[in-house]
């Protein structure tokens, strides 16, 4: 099931086209903005980890060898705990990764991270318990606000994803730093996280454009 957006999106749209006239062409390029269906939390978090630094296709290896320890699911925080360094070596995860995950587990079982109520918690609450994990920085809680809760205003701009599309997007001959991210994203306030959907649209236009 598609998370629920908690704005209007023809709002978004409207004030866009206003506020950037590439974000405007984007939006006509691509179609309405679609967020990655809602999973549990727990799981959306896993699968951050998972996916950090690595593209898509290999992200998705990995996630499937190291599900199928379980079943095909994700593991519940019990029996992560009980996978051991061998199990998640042999799957492709590192151990950085298998220590953020282990990390995670612990904080819910200790309850010392509690999604329920989440929703109801402003940006700069939910970014303070999602990074109080080991291994979930910044970038992690952007990602949980925009796919999981449908937050409108999130700039992700330690995206390598977000900051590349500003690139092909605006015909820049670098790529943006965080700071020249965000003083491109301004105008797009209070719909940032829209927009940085579209950026990442223009890095996949330019991959479906490329010769073969």
């Amino acid at each position: 099931m598609a998370t629920r957006l908690r704005f209007s999106a023809a709002a978004a749209y409207r004030h866009l086209r206003a506020a950037d006239p590439v974000v405007g062409e984007l939006i006509d390029a691509y179609g309405p903005y679609r967020l990655r269906p809602a999973m549990d939390h727990y799981d959306s978090l896993l699968r951050t980890v998972l996916f950090q630094q690595l593209n898509g296709r290999a992200a998705t290896t990995i996630q499937t060898r190291w599900q199928a320890l379980y079943g095909g699911r994700y593991p519940t925080p019990t029996e992560l705990l009980a996978t051991t360094d061998e199990a998640f070596r042999g799957t492709g995860v590192s151990r950085q990764k298998a220590a953020s995950m282990r990390d995670l587990a612990e904080h819910i079982l200790a309850g010392r991270l509690v999604f329920a109520g989440i929703e109801a918690l402003d940006d700069a609450e939910v970014i303070e318990r999602i990074t109080a994990v080991r291994g979930y920085g910044e970038w992690s809680a952007h990602m949980f606000l925009m796919s999981q809760l449908g937050r409108p205003d999130v700039l992700p701009v330690g995206d390598f994803g977000v900051r590349n599309g500003m690139r092909i997007a605006y015909n820049l001959t670098d790529m943006p730093t965080p700071a020249e991210a965000r003083r491109i994203g301004e105008p797009w306030a209070p719909y940032r996280s829209v927009a940085s959907w579209y950026m990442w649209r223009a890095v996949e236009g330019m991959l479906e454009a490329a010769p073969a």
